[in-house]
């Protein structure tokens, strides 16, 4: 059986390991007060970490420590005179701050003859410690920062303060035990039986929790519907951040017991609680809030209400941060949000409903008490977990009723739970519902029925024209108590399971009859009382969503009894007839496909406020009818009706907000009238393509006027007046040629978007308009208004707001350019895409602001002459027209060196010269320290598949390792072939790198592939032929010290076995990897090569200290024979080579009197089976491991250990062998008497290393030599496998042509021979 889950954080309190941890200074307390504190600790039976010795040495903290600290509860610090001057205390106290601390543990400090200010500001022996701290450590100042930083932080605390010879040392401690002792006997609250996803909202909490408060206690709101998981969270973080409390409080079920006993009765349990006193009876709720405000002034309290519902609950316990202690922490789980927001709670946290994944895991434990379900159990867990729609408390209830039940059971128990949902779960979902007012109620079950998924605008209108009162604020009231979500796009939604709560509560008015319910929302039901002619007064809200295919066959009558029917909503319905009779109740009619050209005659509704009826067969002569009789209407649609040719007289209908006769396809005229309509907030239009024209406009209400696809359309109304509401205008596929002067008083437009006009005319007018940010023209040619008289305009009026101007496939002329710019000048975008403009003028230089400039396929561009001061991004692709001088002026050095990110394609054939490290074919790796250098990346591609897309980009390697990690990573590149790409990166890429340490950056290209779904893939190494990389470093602004284009780690440490230095000349000789062209990742350590054919790269493997190539790390150093470096390297290698080239040599063994060519042929490529090639190793051992404690002796061993700790080829330069042998006569001449002085044993290890060094020296010559004829082995060797390899690819993919097939062979058998050949000319001595 699997184990319960449990989260990080899940039965927090007693998931330690240890109750306590001790840190303190061995020299100071060690044997002493420490010793005697953990004694009287363990004799309690607290668990208590204790470190010994061991654990202490050396310069960082042993895993085990931090292992130890990180399972603590609690965190003793012993601050001694001497505790600062050790660098591992200091260590130490930062890791508990982080672990302990950071988490909300308690960390208790005992100041042990030391002044706590001494601590807290380190004065006295802590500033002389961190003095010589920061001497020692000059090149970290950070480290020495971290060590102040924790020392004031802990120094903070509430803790005690011993003096010797002032108080008894054991009647302090036994006060520190008592004190330890009060803060673990806490019983954690039960959190629950299966704690699934628990950890990241945890987390989430947390951060709110983080920071504190600068008045009294801090206020933290956990707020969602019923069922979500409130409690359980509220009870998880004060498990988790309790022990630092000196108070500790946590009432449940507020709402609850309130209700049973009052408010003065939940006073006296939290006072009781807290002050640890019984029987405290208070007269009042007021003299309770005096006791509350006396008795926690000062204290530090955690105290969390759970399920606050009313004001007044707050207001008795918790009315303000300043009732309560510095520290303080007070946690409000509540279904309302406004509460919080009326408490001015300002950090709050809505609870989320689980994912599929945590649904699924719950439901499992739920139902089954292990995660391993059955697979035929899977398909009714996945419908359950999409009825539940992530609420917990549905999941764990469904789960439970279902243990032990057959999948049939299951299926008929989620069949019933959706007809009738499960009690258990209605109750706790119903307690929002009845704290609602009476008319919040109504509004909810009319949302919950018949109106979620209602655009807001669309649900308010709805709402008010029923029950005749704004509900903007009811609609509020139920987002705040999370029965509805309203979307920042206007969307309005609400919980499926809530939705069930309140279709439950309609369905319980009379559960066996629908006639005799307020609202009805089933087809069948609906259907039901239709056919059937039994609707009563009772129905109030009437809502059909019924497939097409089911065709309702009534008598017109259904609606006869129905008096009191407010709302009828038709979405979909197959009626066989239209009503002969429609309530006169009736305020909200909306019929989609009504079925009959006409209202009934004795249908007179005088509250009739939205009717909608899309898709019908209404003639004209109706539409005037109900305009004139339907004087309320607020909302008209008519759209899809191809009887309408005019909109006729609408004066009589006033108060009409929405006029919509879009798809109205014979529509060709629109009475005047409509043009006056002092309410109207839309009209709509669409694709009425037969409209010849408009009347002019007077409708300070309009907010959305749509004209798409009306082709007939030529001309744009008259604007007669300041229409300050309408803030979007979209023309698309019109015929309006002008735009008229009245544009302007259209004073908020903010968007204008003009597309597939012929021609459209600007007036000068638009640029009065203040607000406008974006202006689209698309394939339309464009000209100014006073531009045919050929006045070139002064910029007497000017549009500061334009930020995004787009002309795409426009004809425009030059001049238009010039002046529109002139107009606009803070644009930030510009898209001149596929535009006949033929030059880029110079007062482009002028748009300070322009960032983004699209130029591509325009075909008739030559003239560059100017580019923004601070452009971005500038993309020309196709653009081939361009002249010389206009390329240079895109490639010139300068402006690509100015500071700020940039992003340039445009045609080309090569890199620009100035580009000093190019390749073609591969990555370019290059390596830098401290911080990100400047640079400039160009991409050069020759030719690529169209489908595809090229996506540069360039990653950070540590240790070998391709992490994903980006500096930089284009994802919207296009494959343009004949094209480059040049991106300027800023020296702050917002990456932190550690000092002085190597960083390995990896640019390079992947294949963006569109098919049934988008894939990201590595390039081929056909595709990389087509490609060409440069890196240019910005000198100005880089610091070329820490810029290296070869591996730097390669070049001072280990792997000298691809770069050696001359003993001539003492310069080094160029890595093999880069003259194949290869990319070399920094390796960590590396002691051993291995090449890697994914990255086509030599990267390194990490070998610890103690270990040989060849043999696994035991964990201990240990002493090993350090050869000569002809045996250690040279001799092996080719050992490996020879061993290969054996193996390949018998393998490829092939039969010479096999008659039958095919069988000849196919014996020889099954035999290759062709293997990597071991590269050259070598090894490194740590000879000293001593720390003597004279310093001069100390150094110098950290010197040889230094030296050491590389291979063999570093020690080969004269200058370095000269320094280390030095080293090494010196510490072999020191006898065990000198002070500081080393060991026989020592001494003679030191002894031998200098001989071997002597002999290392005498062999450098030959060694350096054969090293380097191996290595070209080596490289021809793998040359020659990839040829052998692909040489049995070629010929599998033959079928039919035996006569290549023998071509591939014989080409095979040469290369078969010169591996032979290679294996005899290999040495293979020393």
């Amino acid at each position: 059986m699997s184990t319960p889950p449990l989260t990080s954080s899940s039965s927090f309190c007693y998931a330690f390991t240890y109750d306590v941890f001790i840190s303190f200074r061995g020299c100071d307390t060690r044997y002493g007060f420490t010793n005697n504190l953990y004694q009287a600790l363990h004799r309690k039976g607290i668990r208590t970490f204790f470190d010994d010795e061991e654990l202490r040495k050396g310069e960082g903290i042993a895993q085990s420590l931090v292992k130890a600290i990180e399972e603590s509860r609690i965190a003793i610090l012993v601050f001694s005179k001497n505790y600062a001057s050790s660098s591992f205390c200091l260590d130490e106290l930062v890791k508990i701050m982080e672990c302990i601390k950071g988490n909300g543990r308690l960390i208790f400090p005992v100041f042990y003859d030391v002044d706590p200010s001494d601590v807290r500001h380190q004065k006295g022996s802590y500033a002389v410690a961190l003095t010589n701290h920061e001497q020692r450590f000059k090149d970290d100042n950070v480290k020495v920062q971290k060590w102040r930083t924790a020392l004031h932080e802990a120094a903070n605390l509430s803790g005690n303060d011993f003096k010797l010879q002032r108080e008894y040392e054991h009647a302090f401690i036994v006060n520190i035990v008592k004190e330890i002792s009060n803060r673990i006997r806490r019983a954690p609250l039960h959190v629950a039986d299966y704690p699934v996803g628990l950890e990241s909202r945890v987390r989430e909490v947390n951060k709110l929790l983080n920071g504190g408060s600068n008045n009294g206690a801090l206020m933290v709101g956990i707020y969602g519907v019923g069922g979500i998981g409130k409690t359980t969270l509220a009870k998880e973080v004060y498990n988790l951040i309790a022990d630092p409390f000196h108070g500790l409080c946590f009432l449940e079920n507020v709402r609850e017991n309130s209700i049973k006993h009052g408010l003065a009765y939940l006073q006296e349990s939290f006072l009781c609680k807290i002050l640890g006193e019984k029987d405290i009876k208070l007269a009042s709720v007021s003299e309770g809030i005096s006791l509350i405000k006396k008795r926690f002034k000062n204290k530090k309290v955690l105290l969390v209400l759970d399920d606050i519902d009313k004001p007044e609950q707050l207001q008795a316990i918790a009315g303000s941060p300043d009732w309560f202690g510095p520290g303080s922490i007070i946690i409000i789980t509540t279904r309302d949000k406004h509460l919080l927001t009326s408490h001015r709670v300002e950090r709050t946290y809505q609870v989320k409903g689980f994912d599929e994944k945590e649904a699924l895991e719950l439901l499992s434990w739920s139902a089954f008490k292990y995660e391993n379900v059955d697979p035929i159990y899977m398909d009714i867990l996945n419908k359950v977990v999409l009825y539940a729609s992530g609420l917990p408390l549905a999941l764990e209830v469904i789960g439970s009723n279902l243990n032990g039940r057959s999948v049939e059971e299951w299926i008929s128990a989620l069949d019933e739970n959706k007809r009738i949902p499960n009690k258990d779960i209605q109750r706790i979902l119903r307690v929002s519902f009845d704290a609602l007012e009476d008319y919040h109620q109504t509004l909810f079950l009319d949302i919950a029925c018949c109106f979620k998924g209602y655009d807001f605008e669309d649900l308010k209108d709805t709402l008010h024209a029923l029950h005749d009162v704004n509900p903007i604020f009811g609609i509020r009231v139920l987002a705040e108590r999370s029965l509805i979500k309203i979307y920042k796009n206007g969307y309005v939604t609400q919980h499926d399971l809530i939705q069930d709560m309140g279709r439950e509560i309609v369905r319980q008015e009379s559960p066996e009859n629908p006639s005799g319910r307020s609202r009805l929302w089933l087809p069948e039901d609906v259907m039901q009382v239709l056919q059937q002619n039994i609707g009563t007064n009772q129905i109030g809200l009437m809502f059909l969503d019924a497939p097409m295919s089911k065709v309702i066959d009534w008598d017109g009558e259904g609606f006869r009894k129905m008096g009191n029917l407010k709302a009828l909503i038709i979405k979909n319905g197959n009626f066989f007839n239209g009503p002969h009779h429609l309530p006169n109740s009736l305020r909200v009619l909306e019929w989609c496909g009504y079925p009959s050209h006409s209202l009934p005659a004795d249908f007179h509704p005088k509250k009739l406020s939205i009717l909608k009826l899309p898709n019908n067969c209404f003639t004209p002569l109706p539409l005037v009818k109900l305009l004139k009789e339907f004087m309320d209407m607020s909302v008209l649609d008519f759209s899809s009706n191809d009887w309408i040719t005019h909109i006729p007289d609408v004066s009589s209908a006033p108060n009409l907000k929405e006029l919509r006769f879009g798809f109205c396809e014979n529509l060709v005229e629109i009475d005047g009238t409509v043009g006056l309509l002092s309410k109207l907030r839309m009209l709509n239009v669409y694709r009425c393509t037969k409209l010849r024209s408009l009347p002019s406009l007077m409708l300070p209400s309009l907010l959305f006027l749509d004209l798409t696809e009306c082709p007939s359309l030529e001309s744009f109304p008259e604007i007669l007046g300041k229409m300050e509401n309408m803030t979007s205008l979209e023309l698309f596929n019109t015929s309006i040629r002008e735009l008229p002067y009245s544009i302007c008083n259209l004073t908020r437009l903010q968007h204008v978007s003009l597309q597939w006009s012929e021609t459209i005319i600007l007036p000068s007018s638009i640029f009065m308009l203040q607000e406008l940010r974006n202006l689209h023209i698309v394939r339309s040619k464009v000209l100014l208004s006073n531009e045919e008289e050929g006045t070139e305009e002064r910029c007497s009026v000017s549009c500061a707001a334009m930020t995004y101007l787009k002309l795409y496939s426009s004809n425009m002329s030059d001049k238009f350019l010039r002046i529109i710019l002139a107009r606009f000048p803070n644009l930030e975008r510009l898209n001149l895409t596929e535009s006949n403009l033929r030059i880029l003028p110079a007062c482009i230089k002028n748009c300070h602001l322009l960032r983004f400039l699209r130029l591509d396929h325009c075909i008739n561009l030559q003239e560059i002459r100017g580019i923004p001061p601070n452009i971005q991004c500038l993309s020309a692709s196709y653009t081939m027209s361009l002249s010389s001088s206009s390329r240079r002026i895109l490639l010139n050095k300068e402006l690509h060196e100015e500071v700020g990110k940039k992003r340039f394609v445009l045609p080309g054939t090569s890199i620009p010269s100035w580009f000093e490290n190019q390749d073609s074919g591969q990555p370019i790796s290059f390596w830098f320290r401290n911080q990100f250098p400047a640079i400039s990346l160009c991409f050069l591609l020759k030719e690529l598949d169209n489908e595809r897309n090229i996506r540069p980009h360039m990653e950070l390697i540590s240790n070998g390792n391709h992490n994903g990690r980006h500096v930089f990573d284009d994802r919207s590149c296009m494959g343009a072939p004949g094209h480059i790409w040049i991106y300027d990166l800023e020296d702050n890429a917002g990456q932190q790198f550690q000092q002085n340490e190597w960083n390995q950056a990896l640019v390079s290209l992947s294949v963006v592939t569109f098919g049934d779904k988008k894939n990201v893939r590595e390039l081929s190494t056909k595709e990389w032929g087509s490609i060409e990389i440069g890196v240019h470093i910005i000198k100005e602004r880089s610091n070329m010290d820490d810029i290296q284009f070869t591996n730097p780690l390669l070049d001072k440490d280990d792997n000298k076995t691809l770069h050696v230095a001359d003993p001539h000349n003492h310069h080094v000789h160029q890595q093999p990897g880069r003259q194949l062209g290869l990319s070399l990742p920094p390796p960590s350590l590396s002691n051993n090569l291995q090449w890697d054919p994914y990255y086509d790269c030599i990267r390194a493997t990490e070998i610890a200290p103690g270990e040989s190539s060849n043999t696994p790390s035991s964990g201990n150093a240990r002493e090993e024979e350090v050869h000569p470096i002809s045996t250690c390297t040279a001799s092996s290698t080719s050992s490996s080579i020879h061993k290969y080239l054996s193996n390949e040599n018998e393998t490829t063994t092939v039969d010479e009197d096999e008659d039958d060519d095919d069988v000849e042929m196919d014996a020889f490529f099954d035999s290759v089976d062709v293997t990597g090639i071991p590269m050259l190793y070598n090894s490194h051992e740590k000879l000293v491991t001593t720390t003597p404690s004279d310093e001069e002796i100390r150094q110098t061993l950290r010197s040889v250990k230094s030296f050491l700790s590389h291979d063999a080829s570093i020690l080969l330069d004269p200058e370095l062998c000269t320094i280390l042998k030095a080293n090494l006569d010196y510490l072999s001449n020191l006898s065990s008497a000198d002070h500081g002085g080393i060991s026989r044993e020592m001494s003679k290890v030191i002894s031998e290393a200098s001989q071997f060094l002597t002999r290392w020296s005498r062999d450098y010559t030959k060694g350096h030599n054969k090293i380097d004829y191996i290595m070209s082995q080596l490289l021809r060797a793998d040359e020659l496998e990839m040829n052998l390899e692909s040489n049995k690819k070629r010929y599998l993919e033959v079928v039919a042509s035996r006569k290549r097939k023998r071509e591939i062979f014989e080409e095979a058998k040469t290369i078969k021979a010169e591996l032979d050949e290679l294996r005899k000319n290999v040495p293979m001595g020393t």
